[in-house]
């Protein structure tokens, strides 16, 4: 089943209720099969890390952990790079000849 979301990967958005109450972060990820975001710097979780090669030294790690996205509140949506793209051809089309 698929859904579709107020909110996208890129938007600035605003958390409405839970432990995070009014921080503001950048959509980074949207999981549609728990309709669920990650959002830049909201909720930070501590990882623990086992060594390996790549990270020797092992450790604590912090990281985004996901909010519901019925807790999200639409701030800032950038202009999508798709809407640009579909102005410039329809302007090289007028200028060209046929």
């Amino acid at each position: 089943m698929t859904f579709r979301f107020h909110v996208h990967k890129g938007d600035e958005v605003e958390v409405i209720s839970g432990s995070q109450k009014g921080r503001k972060g950048k959509v980074l990820e949207i999981k549609t099969d728990s309709s669920r975001a990650l959002i830049e710097g909201v909720n930070m979780i501590k990882r623990h890390i086992r060594p390996t090669q790549d990270n020797p030294k092992g450790g604590v790690m912090e990281r985004e952990g996901t909010i519901h996205i019925s807790n999200l509140r639409l701030v800032n949506r950038p202009k999508s790079s798709r809407t640009e793209k579909k102005s410039k051809a329809k302007t090289k089309e007028a200028k060209g000849k046929k």
